[in-house]
């Protein structure tokens, strides 16, 4: 039988519009890709994750006339479609089987995850039994996502009679996170001896990206079909059942993305979809000459297209000749629109209205920030003016240690370097020029800075950023302990003033806008800190 995939990027809540693009993918798939069966991914009808709309006493309405609409167009083709089903004063994350323009059956979700970015137990209640249905003549176990992720689900379907199970996803993408899937996918097909089909979602949602990669496992635990990274794809898998089983054929299968590629297309994905799920004409970039926006204006272009991507100059008495140079070469390269507006005036103007206030007061970080916030003002007023949305350029390691402004460089709507470390940042523009080099070689060999004083490098308050980031990763991603870290090697007062600075920074995290996770664990909705602590 032909079993047709739909890696869909959907838009949470647009329940209206989901039913619109599942049913012309229901046509699609039976008119011209003669298929038997469409499977769609998990919560397709509302997007995943829908969070608290599920709350709101019009979502539970929706969704029963959108699923309507869905069910009258499935004349002729099987359709396994992911939404939420309200029964009895609870709601299910469940997954329901359309046959002959009827809801058949529907299986709910037995895993919730609630940890990292999810928390389903607020939302759903688990459901206890299989779900094995017949289509064309083949048994297929009906999964959904964490179902997978441990061994009683599959367990159950195939004691149920499964003949190959079905797995739906809606599972962020992280950076390795590919090969996670095929081994816990490989490890349930060991386990009972059944050929997998995995269907994702794909696309960016607010700080998540779901990179789709949707694949059919066989018996043995070898990828027979797979669909691509960060794209939409419906496509066709043959199944065939013979005397040893059900077994996927061997199809196309999708080239496998280098790790520092797959991080970048992710930022690249991520930032499309949030400018257009949120209806943005284009994006302002401040454009230091420094690697961080450099960086950042190169992803940008790439998401966007030129045409929507401006940059903006604002050297203080600071910056360096080298960097307004090699911000406009830049700009040039990307052929992007850019403006020079100087902070010099804004900058004294503040300055003299504080002078008396201050009289006295030595020169500290206080005149730093002033002139960060001075270029905060600048973005956000031409944002307001012209409606475009500004992205920030800190990264994970300022973010982690503080080392930015709040009401400056934090200002903006959509910070896209928030979980890539600053030794991450190099990587990725180098990989960057080795497609085409549009940034300047100086700016990725020269030495940090954030040029709001003299002759000033990153390293004058912080530790090399090899140390830093290794730091930062053991407390924040693998929740090691100061003595832990010390004991990889890294000495103890630095390690003890990095976590002082984590801590310490929080009030100002809690502050920044969103940014796209990439790593195992991102500050955001994975990182969970009181503010206000003794720890």
């Amino acid at each position: 039988m032909k079993i047709a995939l739909a890696q869909l990027n959907l838009s949470i809540g647009g329940i209206e519009a989901n039913a619109d693009k599942i049913i012309h993918s229901i046509n699609h798939a039976r008119d011209s890709l003669q298929a038997d069966l469409i499977v769609f991914s998990e919560l397709a009808l509302t997007g995943y994750p829908p969070e608290d709309l599920l709350f709101n006493h019009a979502c539970q309405a929706r969704v029963a006339k959108a699923l309507a609409s869905i069910i009258h167009a499935t004349q002729g083709i099987d359709v396994v479609l992911g939404y939420p089903r309200y029964a009895n004063n609870v709601i299910y994350n469940s997954a329901c089987l359309i046959q002959n323009g009827r809801l058949e059956a529907s299986y709910d979700k037995q895993l919730l995850p609630n940890y990292a970015v999810f928390d389903e137990r607020r939302y759903f209640k688990p459901g206890s039994h299989p779900l094995v249905f017949s289509s064309n003549g083949i048994k297929f176990g009906l999964l959904i996502c964490e179902d997978i992720w441990g061994s009683r689900p599959a367990t159950l379907a195939k004691q149920a009679g499964a003949e190959i199970l079905l797995s739906i996803h809606a599972s962020p993408f992280e950076s390795g996170k590919s090969a996670k899937r095929h081994r816990v996918a490989r490890k349930r097909v060991i386990e009972t001896n059944l050929a997998l089909i995995y269907l994702p979602s794909v696309g960016g949602q607010d700080e998540l990206v779901f990179d789709g990669a949707g694949f059919a496992m066989n018996s043995k635990g070898d990828i027979a079909h797979s669909l691509p990274q960060f794209a939409e794809a419906i496509t066709v898998i043959n199944v065939e059942k013979s005397v040893s089983g059900v077994e996927p054929l061997a199809g196309t299968t999708a080239a496998t993305l280098a790790p520092l590629d797959e991080i970048y297309q992710a930022l690249v994905f991520a930032l499309h979809d949030y400018i257009e799920k949120n209806h943005f004409p284009g994006v302002l970039i401040g454009l230091s000459g420094g690697i961080d926006s450099a960086l950042t204006l190169a992803i940008a272009v790439d998401a966007l297209g030129a045409d929507r991507v401006e940059a903006i100059l604002m050297p203080s008495r600071y910056t360096a000749d080298m960097s307004n140079e090699d911000a406009i070469a830049q700009a040039k390269a990307m052929q992007v629109a850019y403006q020079v507006i100087p902070i010099e005036p804004i900058f004294e103007s503040f300055t003299q209205s504080l002078s008396q206030v201050f009289a006295g007061q030595p020169l500290d970080l206080t005149e730093e920030n002033l002139q960060a916030r001075c270029r905060g003002t600048l973005l956000m007023a031409l944002s307001n003016k012209f409606g475009k949305l500004v992205l920030t350029t800190s990264n994970k390691s300022e973010s982690a240690v503080g080392y930015s402004t709040l009401y400056g460089d934090m200002a903006g709507g959509f910070s896209l370097l928030k979980d890539i470390y600053k030794t991450e940042v190099y990587q990725l523009a180098k990989f960057r020029n080795a497609i085409s080099p549009i940034i300047p070689e100086r700016v990725i060999t020269r030495a940090p800075s954030a040029e709001l004083r003299s002759n000033q490098t990153d390293q004058d308050s912080l530790p090399d950023y090899g140390v830093l980031d290794s730091i930062i990763k053991a407390y924040i991603e693998d929740n090691l302990s100061e003595t832990e870290i010390v004991a990889q090697g890294h000495a103890f007062d630095t390690v003890t003033k990095v976590i002082r600075l984590i801590k310490r920074s929080e009030y100002k995290r809690r502050q920044a806008p969103i940014g796209p996770k990439i790593s195992i664990r991102a500050f955001g909705k994975d990182w969970r800190a009181p503010i206000s602590s003794g720890f």
